[in-house]
């Protein structure tokens, strides 16, 4: 594998309303679909080989839309789901912060030493991750270009695998929905690009959104 196209999925309906989804299977919405599509034009011009993607829809649909477009194999991986929020899926971001203490605050702050009742621990969701491009890494042994699309927190443990961060300091990365990350294994090249969503209403969405 000679590089590594991290995307984020399309907004879902869950994000557009500021709903933790973790693993729950979320669909696309009208943006997330649009967002997707100009993911699919820009990534014309990029010679991949193979897209995988994680089996959620919000994710497979968003994959599901580029290889249409780019005319390239899609496989589904299994390690590449998001993380699991526990307790927390199904409910908006509003509602965790009005419970005592306010434990959406502290997540934000420290991810690690603060997860959500019955979540899944950071370690991991980064130690699937690594597994996962670890074995696509694998796959395309002769410097093949490929894209990976998955969700915001697998992608942010990933990046901070590379970059040396803790995994308390996940959330200091900002992973837009339908953004591009690329990284020549284990050089990360460019984070959160996003300049192919000029002009789509919320394209700036944070990975802080759940």
């Amino acid at each position: 594998m000679k590089a590594l196209f991290l995307a984020r999925h399309g907004q879902s309906v869950s994000n557009a309303v500021r709903r933790f989804q973790g693993v729950q299977d979320v669909a696309l919405s009208e943006l997330g679909q649009r967002q997707a599509a100009q993911l699919a034009s820009a990534l014309q011009r990029r010679s991949l080989a193979h897209v995988y993607a994680s089996p959620l829809q919000r994710a497979r649909r968003t994959a599901e839309i580029i290889v249409a477009e780019l005319g390239v194999p899609l496989t589904v991986v299994e390690d590449l789901r998001e993380l699991s929020l526990g307790e927390w899926e199904g409910r908006t971001v509003e509602e965790i912060r009005a419970l005592p203490g306010d434990p959406y605050t502290q997540w934000i702050r420290d991810p690690h030493g603060n997860a959500p009742p019955g979540g899944e621990p950071l370690g991991a969701v980064q130690e699937r991750a690594l597994r996962a491009i670890a074995g696509i890494a694998a796959a395309h042994p002769n410097g093949d270009d490929v894209l990976v699309v998955s969700h915001g927190g697998v992608i942010s443990s990933y990046l901070a695998h590379c970059l040396g961060l803790p995994l308390s300091a996940i959330w200091r990365l900002t992973v837009s929905n339908c953004s591009v990350s690329r990284v020549a294994p284990p050089r990360v090249l460019s984070v959160n690009e996003t300049g192919h969503l000029d002009g789509i209403d919320g394209a700036a969405e944070s990975a802080l959104r759940p």
